[in-house]
């Protein structure tokens, strides 16, 4: 199984576009947030299930804060990451999701890629399609692949 996960397109979808076109086919498409206003774009280019929350510049958004859901045997926490501090480290959110019982947390909002493995917890940020922050500050991208075994592998890219 291959999954793309981005965040904070912040209605800029070319990149996100390019990524689509380079990467597939994706049997799904994760989007941790900052989508403003595109909900409807980044859904129906995708070709495959999307999952996608409201991030903190999502004004009158109808997409829910966060979720759960199953991706595999994983059980994975999709938030926008604001509210727990992720600009400053991922040690809050990763309390919270070893709290909550997941495997697995995506979240965006800092525009920097992460992938935080430590003990039962994986953290994932794919950065930012449009306003990367990131030393080098080119817009980023995770390919989280689902092995024959189940087992998740991930993969920063960048445009």
């Amino acid at each position: 199984m291959k999954v793309l996960i981005v965040s904070d397109t912040h209605h800029y979808n070319e990149n996100y576009l390019r990524v689509l076109e380079r990467v597939a086919p994706v049997d799904m498409v994760i989007h941790c947030g900052d989508i403003e206003g595109s909900e409807y774009l980044i859904a129906d280019s995708a070709g495959c299930p999307v999952q996608m929350v409201m991030g903190n510049n999502d004004f009158f958004s109808d997409l829910p804060r966060e979720k759960e859901f199953q991706i595999g045997k994983y059980k994975v926490w999709l938030t926008h990451g604001h509210n727990y501090y992720v600009s400053m480290s991922n040690e809050t959110i990763k309390k919270e999701a070893k709290d909550r019982g997941v495997d697995i947390v995506m979240f965006g909002h800092s525009h920097r890629p992460v992938v935080d493995i430590e003990g039962d917890i994986i953290a994932v940020n794919p950065g930012s399609l449009t306003y990367p922050r990131q030393v080098g500050k080119r817009p980023s991208f995770i390919i989280m692949d689902i092995d024959r075994k189940g087992e998740a592998h991930f993969t920063i890219n960048y445009l």
